[in-house]
């Protein structure tokens, strides 16, 4: 019963005096407020676990009182309160620290505070209520276990300390934890207070950064109804999700699991905050089958030298008007100092703690004892500065009391090591260094659970990796050797992307094939294009190279075009051996056989220049296509159109009277030779300023590469094409005005039909060039030059052959000049 605990339950005199805070008692009965007379008394029961952390607090002054070393000459004295985890109680316990009594409304308020520092309370919300008084008389206050982040605020709090990391940082921990392990789908419970709620929220920020979601987040309260921890238990096993982040103080997961056990609630991967993740009271066996496997980050284990026989030596003959030590022995051996308690045994204060293992006496877990012991040694450190204290006490005497806010003051720069080796100092807001242990529970070979360290988190680490384990092996939930999986929606596979359904969380998403060219393995969310050169593979799980694609030799189009090329180019040289061998009769020479020469040999490079164009790009090979194509056009049409003009002109100028002089041979080689040299021109300034090239063109075709010449300035290649259509156009006029001369020599006639062929061939080419795709567009060209080849060949040298060949008796003057048909 707390109604009479207005003076401190632990107290020594001291020159300076430090204040304590401890939740000594728990489990408050829930009080019924009528409002129409007073409430009842607090009804609590002792907690072993905040009876040690106050018991190291007395160690440590009597340690710091028998150094030599550190305050020489100071004793320092302690008051110790009791907050019962309490707003209320902590309120009460902070009046009394101020004025040195509980009643602190009364009209014997000193005006000044009994003490110089308060080490307290264990958790957020008694702290900042803490806090809240003893900041008007700026009292520093060092929490061993108040971790919200919001009493890191330097302005709303500037006398705060800690020894304990801020939840800021381990709720940053607990979502990489959750992300290492590929947890993505969790469920999440905590306790309904600053600690808990401030600590969930920081949690479920740095979890969607993580890309974590969160199904349920649900909060109790030790002091709520049963209802809502029923419900929340309710909540939790009908959740999906595999794994629990429970940020709960230590008495709220005491409630929860007396639900949990009742409701049967197994199977779950717990991941818990450091208020109870080394609990040894929740590692019982009553717990075990629901925590088994858990995880969580715990404050650094520490050995303190002489912490155990101490508490050990802990008795009510110490203090015999205590009534906290009797009521500590009492629940430990269960027994009474009373005789008439019915049904207990008589305490004879000479039981043996030593036989003892509770959560008093066990040491083996050393965490928030021994930030207890640094909030201590903090004060002493910092008293020991304000004092000038020098080696062996000389200097070092308390010449009148130290003002509270001189001591926020010198706990802001203290930096000491402890005899663990750990360095304790503050940073600006007054934390510590954020260092955690990831520990596990375990089963020993006896079968006892103990808290392995699995792993470590450093938030100061430089490389940025934060998190690390050790390779030690992992039992999880259910004492399982395989991680439990705890996804809303399975990966994806490769070739698939995330696609997130309407209304449900983004970790919930359905599989969408990836388009073509685009890839997936199972840790993307999304499709990634592929590189230009590249496409995606049939499964769409890699990038492959993407085909190349030109008109090639080994091709059936290919090797088809190149057979009609050397056919047309063979067949040009057995014409230019027949009219040699024929070249004294008189259908040669009436043929202007130097003409007729040139014209085979340029037909034999129309031929020819096809090949030019099958077969992979090349710098040379690109610039040689166009141009050679059209210089080899231009002397063939050039050698038809002096063939036309002869013809012509020798039949304008029969009549003797005609003066208009013949063309002579020179003549013809030199329109030849100028009608040629203007499409060479031409060609020189294309190469010279804008030569065609090899060029990858990706844009027509995505899933492959067209290797193709691009021609440079397309205005050099049109005017090369229209250069040559301009002098076929003059043949064709020429030809059509010999159309009428006599039929046994009517070449025009020839001429003219073979160039409606040349023409028809390359107006069709023009829109059937610019529609074609890929290597089909080289094929049209080409299918162009042979086409128009094979007409010039046939429609103007097969008549002759034909006459030099099957018909010789027509190859004679006189026939040349008759009016018979050939």
């Amino acid at each position: 019963m707390l109604g009479s605990r207005e003076l401190p339950l632990m107290s020594k005199e001291g020159d300076v005096v430090i204040g304590g805070a401890f939740s000594l008692h728990s489990q408050i009965s829930k009080l019924l407020l009528s409002w129409t007379e007073s409430p009842e008394p607090l009804m609590c029961s002792i907690n072993l676990r905040e009876f040690r952390f106050a018991q190291t607090m007395v160690f440590a002054i009597e340690e710091i009182n028998n150094s030599s070393s550190l305050l020489p000459n100071v004793s320092l004295g302690y008051k110790i309160f009791d907050s019962c985890a309490s707003t209320l109680l902590t309120t009460r316990s902070g009046m009394g620290l101020m004025n040195g009594e509980g009643r602190a409304f009364e009209r014997n308020c000193s005006g000044q505070s009994s003490v110089h520092a308060i080490v307290g309370t264990s958790e957020s919300s008694t702290t900042i209520v803490m806090l809240q008084i003893s900041g008007i008389f700026h009292i520093p206050v060092i929490s061993h276990f108040a971790t919200c982040a919001c009493l890191s605020n330097r302005k709303e709090y500037p006398a705060f300390f800690r020894t304990i990391p801020s939840d800021y940082y381990q709720s940053r921990a607990l979502a990489k934890l959750v992300r290492h392990f590929g947890w993505t789908w969790v469920g999440a419970v905590r306790s309904d207070n600053d600690y808990g709620n401030n600590g969930m929220a920081t949690f479920i920020e740095a979890a969607s950064q993580e890309g974590i979601c969160v199904e349920y987040s649900e909060s109790i309260s030790r002091t709520g109804s049963r209802e809502n921890v029923e419900r929340v238990v309710r909540v939790i096993s009908r959740g999906t999700a595999a794994v629990l982040v429970a940020f709960l103080a230590y008495d709220e997961m005491d409630v929860l699991l007396e639900e949990a056990l009742s409701q049967n609630l197994t199977g779950l991967q717990w991941v818990g905050s450091e208020s109870w993740i080394t609990s040894a009271h929740l590692a019982k066996k009553r717990y075990s089958g629901i925590l088994s496997g858990s995880l969580g980050f715990a404050i650094r284990k520490a050995k303190i030298t002489g912490l155990q026989d101490f508490l050990l030596r802990v008795n009510p003959s110490q203090e015999p008007e205590s009534n906290l030590l009797k009521e500590f022995w009492e629940t430990t051996f269960g027994c009474s100092f009373q005789s008439s308690t019915p049904g207990t045994k008589l305490c004879s204060g000479s039981e043996s703690l030593r036989v003892v293992d509770n959560a008093f006496t066990d040491v083996s877990e050393l965490r928030i004892s021994n930030n207890v012991y640094k909030a201590v040694y903090a004060v002493a450190h910092a008293l020991h500065s304000m004092l000038k204290c020098k080696p062996g006490g000389e200097n070092c005497k308390l010449r009148e009391q130290p003002e509270p806010r001189q001591v926020v003051k010198y706990l802001q720069d203290i930096n000491f090591t402890v005899e663990s080796g750990e360095n304790v100092y503050f940073d600006e807001n007054g934390d510590p260094a954020a260092i955690y242990e990831l520990v596990n529970w375990q089963r020993s070979p006896a079968g006892d659970v103990v808290f392995t360290t699995v792993g470590k988190y450093d938030a100061s680490h430089p490389d940025g990796n934060q998190l690390t384990m050790n390779g030690v092996n992992i039992t999880w939930a259910a004492e399982s050797v395989e991680r439990p999986p705890s996804v809303c929606s399975e990966n994806c596979l490769p070739g698939f992307r995330k696609a997130i359904i309407k209304g449900k969380p983004i970790c919930c998403f359905s599989c969408v094939p990836c388009a073509a060219g685009e890839i997936s393995n199972t840790s993307s969310a999304e499709c990634s294009q592929c590189p230009s050169e590249y496409w995606s593979n049939v499964d769409h799980s890699k990038c492959v190279p993407k085909v190349i694609e030109f008109l090639s030799y080994g091709e059936t189009m290919g090797a088809l075009l190149t057979a009609f090329s050397l056919c047309g180019a063979s067949l040009t040289l057995v014409v230019l051996c027949v009219f040699f061998r024929f070249r004294h009769t008189p259908l040669v020479k009436a043929s202007n056989s130097e003409l007729s020469f040139l014209l085979l040999f340029s037909l034999t490079l129309c031929f020819l220049c096809s090949l030019a164009f099958i077969g992979r790009p090349t710098e040379w090979s690109c610039m040689l296509r166009h141009t050679g194509f059209g210089v080899a056009f231009a002397l063939c049409i050039s050698c038809i159109l002096a063939k036309t003009i002869t013809v012509v002109m020798a039949f304008k100028a029969k009549r003797p009277a005609n003066t208009f002089p013949q063309c002579s041979a020179p003549l013809q080689r030199t329109s030849v030779i100028g009608c040629t040299l203007i499409q060479v021109c031409i060609c020189v300034v294309w190469l010279a300023f804008a030569p065609p090239f090899p060029h990858k063109n990706t844009v027509y075709a995505s899933e492959k590469i067209i290797l193709e010449c691009f021609l440079g300035s397309p205005v050099a290649f049109w005017l090369v094409m229209a250069y040559i259509g301009f002098l076929a156009l003059l043949c064709f006029m020429f030809a059509f005005l010999g159309r009428k001369l006599p039929d046994n020599f009517n070449e025009a006639k020839f001429i003219t039909f073979s160039m409606l062929i040349f023409c028809a061939v390359w107006l069709t080419f023009i829109p059937a060039y610019v529609s074609s795709p890929g290597k089909f567009t080289v094929a049209v060209e080409i299918f162009a030059i042979l086409a128009s080849s094979f007409g010039l060949l046939f429609c103007i040298f097969a008549p002759k052959c034909y006459i030099l060949l099957l018909k010789p008796e027509r190859n004679t003057k006189k026939h040349l000049m008759g009016r018979d048909k050939i």
